[in-house]
């Protein structure tokens, strides 16, 4: 769960600190005095997108920490899987600061992250309910997602999906293996074009550096064969000279005339005697090597015509004899395919109608799961929202077949009537602000045991309530909290009076500036706030009297 949040420069917040409890956590506020703000930087904390205009005006950078604890077991191994750890004692830092230069940073446990690992790991984190909630409730192409989580058909589709993939390459392939006749004929004779202009050019890998270096030993012949002369002279001399190997030869000899003498000339003798071998040798592969370029007739001219295919063919199929013979081995690939186009068709059609069936299968078995969910959402969202004084509400999923796609082959959108004898229609079309908020508890509640995720936040749940309604929204929450942390924003005091911990949000103006607080509140300042919630502008002994009571009153 949040166990401490952390704010600075965001918005009107210029540092503060919330330490939340578990169970049932409520703000309120005045309107304006930033309630929207902590919701706002709790979102930063959970990779969602953010704006420049959040940074606190005057200020460079804005910072957001949060440290969680007690982490659920898909949690802990989304964080495995992500590559981080939580601290020895379980908790864990998650940090982000915003830049109006654009150069946020994130990091997970102390290391740095990408935001969009942040954001994968807040989807296990936090589950927020507000606006966009209500968004999905009038977004009809949404509403499967709620039968689905419902019937627990995330491996169902994860099957179906893989299958659903597999027949849609086949469909795309088919697709472009239908061209027409004169399309694959111009086509035919292109690649029949490159593969036999590449294959007449019979590269090979290594080529164009051997080219060079011969084209480098006929531009320096004449320095070579000097250079390579002189070398054999001075080996082996000249007509009027002796060479450095005829010296060597002589001093063994004068050496060897004393060595009865000098016993301990003899290993010197014998390197001088290794150091001719070794001479010799040099000598002779000099003149195997001279012999070898004289006898390479190869010319200038040959070589810098092969060298100027190279470049030419180069340009057209790849700037390396590597790429050129990647680009023919493929082109013979798209030949031969092409070439036996009629029978590739015709196995391709089977393989994708193969695909096809299995797939239509996958999802015709997914949609009775649906059709069975259906009728366990429709019955406990209704007597959810029964209790939540809505006690005529009637709901429909209306579930029709389509074309299949990633999700299978059902249209599902939930129809509703608040009336009785009204058709059931469209959500958008029906529900107002409070009901769409009681509607969207009352999944949330009837789902609240399919997911993990330990910290719930409802952000305008009491919009357009009040009186038995509101209470009863309370409870709901109250409910939902005994199981796992729920922050709540609201307005009324129905429910904050039934926080199991109570923050105020408060607005003050100094030196020209606007500075917005979060405060824990005690008992008395509980009755106030509620007094305050109650009466507005002038706090009354009845309406100290009428919050203390409500508090009172509290199971």
């Amino acid at each position: 769960m949040l166990k401490n949040l952390y704010i600075e420069n965001i918005a009107v917040i210029e540092k503060t600190t919330i330490d939340f409890s578990g169970g049932l956590n409520v703000l309120t506020g005045e309107t304006g005095a930033g309630k929207s703000i902590v919701i706002d930087a709790i979102n930063a904390i959970l990779g969602n997108r953010t704006s420049r205009d959040l940074i606190r005006n005057g200020a460079e950078n804005a910072f957001v920490s949060a440290e969680f604890d007690e982490l659920s077991d898909t949690a802990l191994a989304a964080l495995d899987e992500l590559g981080f750890e939580t601290e020895e004692d379980g908790t864990l830092l998650v940090q982000r600061e915003l830049s109006l230069s654009g150069k946020g940073r994130c990091r997970i446990g102390g290391r740095p992250a990408p935001v969009s690992v942040l954001k994968q790991l807040g989807e296990h984190l936090i589950d927020i309910h507000g606006q966009h909630a209500s968004y999905e409730l009038m977004s009809p192409e949404l509403h499967i997602n709620y039968i689905d989580k419902l019937a627990n058909l995330e491996d169902d589709l994860s099957v179906y999906r893989s299958k659903y993939n597999e027949y849609s390459r086949l469909r795309s392939e088919l697709s472009k293996a239908e061209v027409d006749e004169g399309e694959r004929e111009r086509r035919l004779d292109l690649l029949r074009y490159q593969v036999n202009e590449l294959e007449m050019a019979d590269f090979y890998v290594g080529e164009y550096e051997e080219l060079r270096e011969r084209q480098q030993v006929i531009e320096n012949r004449e320095r070579i064969a000097a250079a390579m002369g002189q070398a054999h002279e001075y080996l082996s001399g000249g007509e009027d000279t002796d060479g450095a190997i005829r010296y060597l030869e002589l001093a063994c000899d004068s050496l060897g005339e004393i060595s009865d003498c000098l016993p301990e000339l003899d290993e010197t003798i014998r390197r001088l005697q290794s150091a001719v071998y070794e001479l010799e040798d040099c000598r002779d592969e000099l003149s195997g090597i001279y012999d070898d370029a004289e006898a390479d007739g190869e010319s200038l001219e040959e070589i810098e015509d092969r060298l100027d295919l190279i470049y030419t063919l180069g340009k057209k199929y790849g700037t390396t004899i590597e790429e050129m013979l990647d680009f023919l081995d493929k082109a013979k690939q798209e030949l031969e395919y092409l070439e036996s186009y009629d029978e590739n068709r015709e196995e391709l059609k089977k393989s994708c109608e193969k695909a096809k069936e299995e797939a239509q299968a996958l999802a015709l078995e997914i949609s009775e799961k649906r059709r069975a969910a259906s009728e366990e959402f429709t019955f406990s969202v209704k007597r959810e929202m029964t209790y939540l004084d809505m006690p005529n509400v009637e709901l429909v999923i209306r579930q029709e077949p389509c074309a299949l796609r990633a999700n299978g082959m059902d249209d599902i959108e939930i129809l509703i009537t608040t009336n009785p004898g009204e058709l059931p229609k469209p959500v958008a079309k029906i529900a107002s602000g409070g009901e769409l908020s009681r509607m969207m508890l009352a999944i949330k509640n009837v789902l609240s045991d399919k997911d993990n995720i330990d910290t719930l936040i409802f952000d305008e749940v009491d919009t357009g309530i009040s009186g038995s309604a509101a209470q009863k929204v309370g409870l709901k929450l109250r409910e939902v909290s005994r199981t796992r942390q729920v922050l709540c924003v609201t307005h009324l005091a129905q429910i904050a009076s039934l926080a199991d911990s109570h923050y105020k949000i408060m607005k003050n103006v100094s030196d020209g500036k606007t500075y917005t607080s979060v405060t824990p509140l005690d008992h008395e300042g509980r009755v106030q706030e509620l007094a305050r919630i109650i009466g507005g502008v002038e706090i009354t002994q009845a309406t100290l009297s009428f919050a203390q009571e409500m508090l009172s009153d509290k199971k």
